[in-house]
């Protein structure tokens, strides 16, 4: 019982430093993976833990329409404080990212509420392999039938059920779920009349992928992100890194995309983007409330900084413990 608790301490200090701040086969495991009791206990300890420190994280809101013509849109999907997104197609339709544990059927109602079937969901993309955003893939997957895409340097840890570099810490964990089909950074996905472009943006996680579509409204296109992450949440930057070469990906994915200027940033915790502000727009008449093409440098800008902030406080503290 004591290191079941150790456990759940540390998994929820971890997930407090992940809060926002401002088709191949791939061969691989089965969908659904052996879990001992120890582990599901330590798991479900957790998520009634997080409820209790990130409600919002758990808070139903209306699925509503982003951006986007009837024909061609984006949709929220998720909760107050986890995004979740529906791309319908004329071939079936898409859902980026799965939210907590057991919100597989979150999403699949409200994708109902929308009017559409979720059982014509053909694909599933996933940001990163954090349990707050693939938590319900396995379930999202069972419910659907859908395809899993993702990124090679995620897959472990998606088919893994784990958070890399703390693979010994069950609170952290997700269901298993095996991932169809590996994509690789500037490839392109195409479902119906829609094509998403995956791109790389590593650090947060091994494998944290960004997507990037074109939505069109009124006659206009619109470059829409959904953005991974680049906090540094639970992550070791040293001593020893979460994995291999962090610092160097942070500091990739940093250069990469210091001058992206997207028309619509959107990502898996609403607070990155304002979306309650925005939201209010929109239901006040603006069509593009989501439209601001200056956001993202601004949010990217701050990471950066937050980045180097933390990368020199945890060296020190390394380093004094290191001297002793």
């Amino acid at each position: 019982m004591r290191a079941m608790k150790s456990a759940l301490l540390l998994g929820l200090s971890g997930l407090a430093a992940c809060a926002p701040v401002v088709p191949e086969e791939s061969g691989g495991t089965p969908d659904s993976l052996a879990v001992t009791g120890d582990q599901t206990a330590v798991q479900s300890a957790a998520l009634s833990a997080m409820k209790k420190q990130f409600p919002s994280w758990f808070a139903n809101i209306q699925p509503f329409r982003m951006i986007g013509n009837a024909g061609q849109s984006v949709y929220f999907v998720g909760t107050e404080g986890l995004g979740m997104y529906f791309i319908p197609t004329s071939a079936g339709h898409i859902v980026i990212d799965g939210g907590m544990p057991g919100q597989g059927q979150l999403v699949w109602d409200n994708i109902r509420q929308l009017g559409y079937d979720p059982a014509d969901v053909k694909i599933l993309l996933n940001s990163h392999a954090h349990f707050d955003h693939s938590g319900g893939l396995a379930e999202l997957k069972q419910l659907t039938g859908a395809k899993l895409l993702a990124s090679e340097g995620d897959r472990s840890a998606l088919e893994g059920g784990f958070y890399l570099g703390s693979e010994d810490d069950a609170s952290m964990g997700a269901a298993p779920v095996k991932v169809d089909r590996i994509i690789a950074d500037g490839e392109v996905v195409k479902l119906g009349d829609v094509a998403l472009t995956a791109r790389l943006t590593p650090g947060h996680t091994r494998g944290c992928t960004s997507w990037t579509m074109d939505v069109e409204q009124d006659g206009r296109s619109y470059k829409t992100l959904f953005f991974c992450s680049a906090s540094v949440a639970a992550n070791r930057l040293i001593g020893p890194p979460q994995y291999e070469g962090i610092v160097e990906d942070y500091r990739k994915t940093f250069a990469l995309t210091r001058d992206w200027k997207p028309d619509v940033f959107l990502s898996n915790h609403p607070q990155f983007f304002g979306m309650a502000a925005k939201q209010e727009k929109l239901a006040a008449g603006d069509p593009l409330a989501f439209v601001n093409d200056s956001e993202f440098s601004v949010f990217i800008a701050k990471m950066e900084q937050a980045f180097e902030a933390a990368l020199e406080k945890q060296t020190l503290k390394h380093n004094a413990i290191m001297g002793e």
